[in-house]
């Protein structure tokens, strides 16, 4: 495959670093989105193999800022090939102990950044999209959005809701030869989930998959790689489960 070019939501660390570290590897550019953490960004940056590699910065609750970052990324690659969804936020907001005006900012947060941010970016991305088959979009949804997140509702909500959204778009784009996916990993070792599995809950969190462990970046970056490739176009509207068999559906 020829070099593409790559843009990565969520790119300044965890799963999303991984991400951009494989296709790097692999020999494509890739654009390293981040909302604050220029750092962390401009570190994922230095490290990666090859060189064009760009950073960009957008709020995800903002459409123009929005707007304004992919077109930076599509005037400095000259065209985006593949779109990474892989941005998220995850608030603790469990119905039975949070306040009215908790709620609210939870749900507004999270749908804002998870779904609605997602599909503004899909939207300004698809814009600068080749119609020549190698074009794809991966989202990065979760188990939670089959399974349920009792103390993060809105988070299962908008997990849900990007996987129909996935769904729908594949059908509308495959015309264009533009794929479309969606990975549901379990637990991942990144920082974020660090606190959990490394508190007195660790040890029931890595039970849940009979493998006695949780996924590493590493292993999720592999995965999207595949469903990015051009040898996936058959997989377009398809939700991969990625959890280890913790969470099996029907």
């Amino acid at each position: 495959m020829t070099r593409r070019t790559v843009l990565i939501t969520g790119g300044s660390r965890g799963i999303g670093a991984a991400i951009a570290t494989e296709f790097a590897k692999a020999g494509d550019r890739v654009a390293i989105h981040f909302v604050s953490s220029k750092t962390d960004a401009e570190n994922v940056l230095d490290a990666l193999s090859g060189d064009g590699h760009i950073c960009a910065q957008a709020d995800l609750r903002d459409p123009a800022a929005i707007r304004k970052m992919v077109e930076l990324v599509a005037h400095e690659f000259g065209k985006i090939d593949v779109l990474i969804n892989n941005a998220g936020i995850f608030i603790d907001h469990p119905i039975e102990s949070t306040t009215y005006e908790e709620w609210q900012s939870a749900w507004e947060q999270t749908i804002g950044v998870n779904l609605i941010g997602a599909a503004n970016v899909t939207w300004c991305a698809m814009q600068h999209m080749p119609k020549d088959g190698n074009s794809r979009i991966v989202n990065i949804g979760s188990r939670g959005a089959f399974r349920g997140e009792p103390a993060n509702p809105a988070y299962g909500a908008s997990k849900a809701a990007l996987v129909a959204f996935g769904q729908s778009i594949a059908k509308a784009l495959a015309p264009m030869k533009i794929g479309v996916t969606t990975l549901a990993p379990g637990f991942v070792e990144t920082e974020m989930a660090a606190k959990l599995l490394d508190g007195p809950e660790g040890d029931g969190i890595r039970a849940q998959s009979p493998f006695n462990r949780v996924a590493k970046p590493e292993e999720l970056a592999k995965a999207v790689y595949f469903l990015a490739s051009a040898e996936s176009e058959w997989a377009s509207g398809a939700v991969l489960d990625f959890n280890g068999a913790s969470y099996l559906r029907m």
